[in-house]
C-alpha cells in the first residue's frame, strides 16, 4: 500500500479525500469530476443532512447563485472522493463570495481530517474576452485560501487556438502561417492570463490546461509540456492527479489522495518511494 498503509489504517484517519471545485457555469467542471473518476455515470449527491437530492441541483440555471456548498458530490466508480461545487460564485458578488470563505474558514476548522478541505481546483473557461473576472480576482486575493492548496485548472484552452489565428491575421500574415503559428501564440495569450493570477497575493500553487479534445499541461512545477488526449475512454486525467499530488503539504494527505487513485499505479509507486511514512 502507498506509504505503508492498511486499507484501514487509512479508513479510520479518513475515510475521504475532499476536494471543492471552484468555476463558471458551463465550465467544465463534471466532465473534469467524472473523468477524474473514470466514469460516465451521473454523480450522487448528499445535502448536508445526508439526505440524496436531485442531480437537477447540479445543472446550471438562472438562479445558479442559489446553491448549497455543503451537498457531497461523488460517484460509485470513486467512493473516497467527495467533492463540493461552488456554483454561483462567477456572480462575484459578496454574498457568494462569504459563503465560499465561510466554507473554507469553517471546514479547515475541523478537527477530523476527512471533514477537512483537502485541495481547491479553480477552474477558468478560456472561451471568452476576459478570462479573468472580479471572482478571480477576489478569490485569490483572500487570506483563507492560504489554508488549503490551490490548483487552477483552465478549461475549454482550444478557444485560444482560433483567438491567436484570428490575431496573427489581423497582423498581416497568411491563414497559412497564422494556423502554424497559432499553437505558441496561444500559449503566450495563456501565460499572460495566468500572470495576472499569480500577481495576486494568494496565487495557486499549480496550474494546468484542458481542452475539449486535449490535455495540455503548461507547468514549471513538472517542467514538462504534455498533450493527451482526453476524450478517449481509456485516458486519465493522471497530469492533474500528479499535480494535486504535489501542492499537497502533508505527507498523510498525498498518502490518502493516492490511496484513492485506481488508475495511476505510476504514481502510487512513485510516492510509496519518495514517502515512507505513518500517520501519527
Amino acid at each position: 500500500m502507498p506509504g505503508g498503509f492498511s486499507d484501514q489504517e487509512l479508513s479510520e484517519k479518513a475515510r475521504r479525500f475532499r476536494v471543492l471545485i471552484i468555476g463558471r457555469a458551463n465550465s467544465g467542471k463534471t466532465t473534469i469530476l467524472k473523468k477524474i473518476c473514470n466514469t460516465t455515470d451521473d454523480p450522487i449527491v448528499y445535502d448536508d443532512r445526508g439526505k440524496r437530492i436531485s442531480n437537477l441541483a447540479l445543472k446550471p440555471t438562472r438562479n445558479r447563485g442559489m446553491h448549497d456548498i455543503e451537498s457531497e458530490i461523488s460517484f460509485r466508480s470513486s467512493p473516497q472522493f467527495v467533492f463540493h461545487d461552488s456554483r454561483g460564485f462567477e456572480a462575484g458578488g459578496k454574498e457568494e463570495m462569504e459563503k465560499v470563505k465561510t466554507f473554507i474558514s469553517e471546514r479547515s476548522k475541523s478537527k477530523k481530517l476527512q471533514d477537512q478541505i483537502h485541495v481547491i481546483w479553480y477552474c477558468i473557461p478560456m472561451d471568452n474576452d476576459r478570462p479573468v473576472t472580479h471572482a478571480e480576482e477576489e478569490f485569490f486575493s483572500k487570506s483563507v485560501i492560504k489554508k488549503v492548496p490551490v490548483v487552477l485548472i483552465f478549461t475549454k484552452c482550444e478557444a485560444l487556438q482560433g483567438a491567436a489565428v484570428n490575431k496573427l491575421q489581423n497582423q498581416g500574415l497568411t491563414w497559412e502561417q497564422a494556423v502554424q503559428g497559432g499553437p505558441e501564440h496561444a500559449e503566450e495569450i495563456l501565460n499572460m492570463v495566468n500572470e495576472v493570477v499569480k500577481q495576486k497575493p494568494y496565487p495557486p500553487q499549480a496550474h494546468i490546461c484542458l481542452q475539449g479534445k486535449l490535455f495540455y499541461q503548461i507547468t514549471k512545477l513538472m517542467g514538462l509540456n504534455m498533450y493527451l488526449e482526453l476524450n478517449q475512454p481509456h485516458t486519465t486525467c493522471h497530469d492533474l492527479v500528479k499535480h494535486t499530488a504535489a501542492v499537497l503539504t502533508s505527507k498523510n494527505l498525498q498518502a490518502l489522495f493516492i490511496s484513492t487513485q485506481q488508475n495511476s499505479l505510476e504514481l502510487a509507486m512513485e510516492y510509496s518511494i519518495r514517502c515512507p511514512i505513518h500517520f501519527k
